[in-house]
């Protein structure tokens, strides 16, 4: 009894699942009302390298960005390096003075202890 109630039940449930995927097919009416669509992902990374260097302490503070520039091979090449080896990071990368949102890189310097620093 129970061989044959197996065997009407798997009939049942074949000719149920038949007419589920049936039904699930579209006709060429439903066909003609579909359209395509993508979905698409951007996700920023940035990553973030710095360096400290010792300045002649008789530089004012509005000479330092001048000083920098005539002085960059005393930290480019570290800096390169440090950026190379530095992890991504998820997201823009913003905050602590980095704010130049529609820029593709930043660059600035920060004086130690006094408050005081800027874009280069």
């Amino acid at each position: 009894m129970y061989r044959i109630n197996k065997q009407k039940n798997q009939k049942i449930m074949k000719t149920r699942n038949d007419l589920e995927y049936a039904n699930s097919q579209p006709n060429e009416n439903e066909l003609e009302k579909e359209r395509l669509i993508t979905i698409s992902n951007r996700s920023v990374y940035h990553k973030y390298a710095e360096v400290t260097i010792p300045i002649p302490k008789h530089i004012k503070q509005e000479d330092v960005v001048d000083w920098l520039s005539e002085n960059e091979d005393r930290f480019t090449d570290d800096l390169d390096q440090r950026m190379s080896e530095a992890k991504y990071k998820f997201g823009f990368g913003l905050g602590d003075g980095m704010d130049e949102k529609d820029e593709e890189s930043e660059w600035r310097y920060d004086i130690e202890g006094e408050k005081y620093g800027g874009h280069l």
